[in-house]
């Protein structure tokens, strides 16, 4: 009885795109052998599998497209037979011939099955079924340097390319206001990871021009944030909150503002001195510190530069709260990590975007470069890589460690990232 082969048609495609089965011996079903001199390239839209193949049959070198199938019965149940699209296949591969003889004959038709490695079908149904931190978890240790450090570039320009599409749409609605997407992004960095929704929410509801002209008054910039935050509107007895209170106001009834819901942020499992309030009075000395922060992070040549703009430490208040009302007695501050984070989810990925809007190309080899010097972001996903044996150098690894984790092991991609193939192909046989 037929048993169900057991990998699926991407698997197969990719066993016939990496030639990863065993070449010598290849003979099609009616016995005449086969030479693959080029698999072709991979067709993603409609018709044949792949393109431009060369493969010599018997003494003949073709050239032309082939399709590929699990069985040689699906050509008929796919619809093949008799569409124009077909009509010049030079071979049908298939994974299992489960024609009876003398059927379908007019079509070339070569079986893999007993060239392909049972090891390498192992090893992607291991990976597939992985509940590991990774699917290649007992692997990804042993993997070459160089597959990870290639691997990693491709990985960190998908990154930043998703997220300079997002800021391009943010240049859109702001009218290409550099300025004002440059603060919308620090405030969401500044959020992240838990209340970055919350901060971007809080910026896109208090524009910056507003804030500029707040610029040499720290109590109206901070009354504007919290205000706006929606953490003012309840009774305190601290004289700061209090005049904060005041503060906005006045400056709310004169500027027509609507506060966010205080319900938005949020507080569990976290340190105190990432609290929202730590950070927005963070975020509010930073905004002190230049009229113009965007202009003034361009003006930047350097890494200790660019940490001495964004290193803001909030106003004294803060120094021994962490909550209004609720004093300590040394409250502890947003560090390095946090500014860093900033620096190379924000700061770097704008900085690069403007050097290629404006054809610009020494602001993008500065953003890169000083990607290169920052050291890797230290978080729970890193900590993991690393006791795998994968530990990035810099912030551009722990980038690409992110992207890797999230848009490609998550999802069980392994044929797409070239760590995976490279221990599916090791495993070929």
């Amino acid at each position: 009885m037929y048993v169900n082969p057991p990998l699926s048609e991407a698997l197969f495609q990719h066993i016939w795109k990496c030639r990863l089965y065993r070449h010598e011996g290849l003979v099609t079903t009616t016995g005449e052998t086969v030479q693959v001199i080029s698999p072709g390239t991979h067709n993603h839209h409609s018709g044949p599998d792949f393109t431009g193949a060369r493969i010599k049959i018997g003494a003949v070198l073709w050239a032309g497209p082939v399709e590929l199938h699990l069985r040689s019965s699906d050509w008929h149940r796919h619809g093949h037979a008799g569409n124009a699209q077909y009509g010049h296949i030079i071979l049908h591969i298939v994974y299992v011939h489960d024609l009876p003889a003398g059927i379908g004959g007019h079509i070339r038709c070569l079986e893999l099955q007993p060239y392909i490695s049972n090891l390498l079908l192992q090893r992607y149904e291991e990976l597939r079924q992985s509940a590991a931190f990774v699917p290649c978890s007992t692997h990804a240790g042993r993997v070459p340097p160089l597959v990870w450090t290639s691997w990693q570039d491709r990985l960190l320009a998908q990154r930043w390319e998703r997220r300079q599409q997002e800021l391009q749409h943010w240049l859109s609605v702001n009218r290409h206001d550099w300025e004002e997407t440059c603060y919308w992004a620090v405030a969401r960095s500044y959020g992240a990871p838990v209340n970055a929704p919350a901060f971007l929410a809080l910026a896109q509801s208090l524009p910056y021009r507003l804030l500029q002209q707040y610029h040499d008054q720290p109590l109206a910039t901070e009354a504007l944030l919290f205000g706006q935050a929606g953490m003012l509107e309840t009774a305190f007895s601290d004289v700061y909150p209090l005049q904060l209170q005041q503060v906005y106001r006045r400056l709310r009834e004169e500027h027509r503002l609507e506060p966010l819901p205080a319900h938005g942020w949020r507080w569990l499992r976290m340190r105190p001195s990432s609290f929202p309030t730590m950070r927005i009075a963070a975020l509010a000395a930073l905004l002190q510190r230049s009229r113009r922060l965007f202009t003034a992070m361009l003006e930047v040549a350097a890494r200790r530069q660019l940490e001495q703009l964004f290193s803001a430490p909030p106003s004294p208040y803060w120094h021994t709260h962490y909550r209004f009302d609720h004093p300590v007695v040394k409250a502890r501050q947003p560090g390095r990590q946090a500014l860093h984070a900033v620096l190379i989810n924000s700061v770097l990925p704008l900085m690069h975007l403007y050097g290629r809007q404006v054809q610009r190309p020494d602001y993008q080899e500065l953003a890169l470069a000083l990607l290169h010097e920052l050291p890797p972001e230290d978080n729970h996903i890193i900590r993991e890589w690393e006791q795998l044996g994968v530990a990035p150098g810099q912030a551009l690894g722990s980038q690409a460690m992110l992207e890797l984790k999230q848009y490609y092991c998550e999802q069980k991609r392994c044929l797409e990232c070239a760590v995976g193939t490279r221990i599916l192909s090791s495993q070929s046989g």
